[in-house]
């Protein structure tokens, strides 16, 4: 598939809505042939180490497409990864897979920050690395300021580093706009200098050039993707991740304050709004391909624990719980008189609100072996002893659940990944189903 007018796929989901009514009057030719998956595939340890590829990901993909390099099923790559725009990705994982890839296709951590349109025309203090500013923008954020831009005007904030220490200091403080709230990307590059002015920001109510306020004061909102502590690259152990900087942040605000840190919100894996934008996504290209049937199941390949997995089966809790409270609010409807009347025939709503109508049923979870996770890593059972492990490698507002962390399929590679979805789906890639 080689990219599709969004607006026209988001028409297309009247389609499913349809299906929710019972409204759908008949299948077009070979929809007893169309599968009803979609596929989640995470980057880092499954697709590349670094800038190296994993030698099973491009025979995974030849698997995926047809000889116009069309995709079968839709696909979405779900990374945390943040320093770059959607664009930028798509590009890089075209020439590594040697299929088409569209930036529809790839969701990166910080991509449902469109959905928080109450801070995009607010002054937002952005830290990452990699064109964030431009990637701000993109989200909808019109005024962002970076963390170099307010070193910049106020020089005497840094001092950790002798060598960058100003000369001579101003006589007056320069004028910075009030920020409103604090969006982390990613791990930055600067990190002694952006937890200061994080810090400064966070306890001076958005103006880092006054005095700490009291602790008792709320600190302006906090905005975080992309929760990895570590990542898998060329070495052959784990790097850190923006979780890494993110639990220095945390700590350092407590040291200071007695207070935790508290969260506006937290975007990417194993963070359910991701699943929720991931899903959405597979929607739209499930619409751009015409399929008269909904995408009832959800893959997610990953190599970790404590994200991929995680955030696979978080999601299908929730969706196990959605459909059975939509059952029951049928059922109450039904005996009410109202039944499906109540489904809306207007003009779809924007494409946020279609967040909250997922029409798959389950998300599935699968393993690989190509990354961070080592087969030799044990859980522990306690979960009362979970947030003291070491091997708790979730961030701090997230608990960890035994079953949350056991994956559905356990694989070599994303190939052998495929091939086992291709199995329990007893789907062919020449079109038709397999023989049970």
């Amino acid at each position: 598939m080689r990219g599709f007018s969004v607006s026209q796929a988001i028409r297309s989901l009247r389609t499913f809505k349809d299906f929710r009514a019972g409204v759908c009057q008949g299948d077009p030719p070979g929809a007893s042939h169309q599968p009803s998956f979609g596929l989640l595939f995470d980057i880092d340890g499954v697709l590349v180490r670094g800038k190296t590829p994993i030698p099973a990901a491009k025979k995974a993909f030849q698997k995926l497409v047809d000889n116009k390099g069309q995709f079968l099923v839709p696909v979405v790559f779900v990374t945390n990864a943040g320093n770059c725009l959607r664009q930028t990705k798509a590009d890089q994982l075209s020439n590594l897979l040697g299929v088409p890839i569209s930036q529809e296709q790839v969701m990166m951590s910080h991509s449902p920050l469109r959905i928080f349109k109450q801070y995009h025309r607010k002054c937002v203090l952005v830290s990452g690395q990699g064109p964030i500013l431009d990637i701000a923008k993109y989200l909808g954020f019109s005024n962002p300021i970076t963390v170099d831009s307010v070193r910049e005007s106020l020089p005497f904030l840094d001092m950790v580093d002798h060598s960058r220490r100003p000369k001579i200091l101003p006589s007056t403080a320069a004028n910075i706009p009030k920020i409103d709230a604090v969006i982390l990307f990613g791990e930055p590059i600067r990190w002694e200098s952006n937890l200061q002015i994080i810090i400064d920001v966070l306890l001076t109510g958005g103006s880092p050039a006054n005095s700490h306020q009291s602790a008792s004061t709320p600190h302006i909102p906090l905005l975080a993707c992309n929760m990895d502590l570590m990542w898998m690259s060329e070495a052959r152990s784990p790097r850190f991740g923006h979780g890494i900087f993110m639990l220095c942040l945390e700590n350092i605000y407590k040291k200071i304050t007695g207070k935790e840190l508290k969260y506006e919100a937290l975007m990417g894996k194993p963070s359910e709004i991701t699943y929720h934008y991931a899903e959405y996504l597979i929607r739209l290209q499930a619409a751009a391909m015409r399929w008269s049937k909904p995408v009832q199941t959800l893959y997610a390949i990953g190599d970790n624990l404590m994200t991929d997995i995680y955030g696979a089966n978080l999601y299908n809790r929730h969706l196990q719980e959605s459909n059975s409270r939509k059952t029951s609010e049928t059922l109450v409807q039904a005996a009410s008189g109202a039944g499906l009347a109540t489904v809306s025939q207007e003009e779809d709503p924007a494409w946020e609100n279609e967040l909250s109508f997922p029409a798959a049923t389950r998300c599935h979870s699968v393993l690989v072996c190509t990354g961070i996770y080592n087969p030799h890593t044990k859980v522990p059972t306690d979960t009362s002893q979970s947030v003291t492990e070491t091997v708790f490698h979730g961030h701090r507002d997230f608990r960890l659940e035994p079953e949350l962390v056991e994956p559905g399929h356990i694989v070599d590679d994303v190939d052998a990944a495929v091939d086992l979805i291709f199995k329990l789906e007893t789907f062919l890639p020449n079109g038709g189903n397999q023989t049970a």
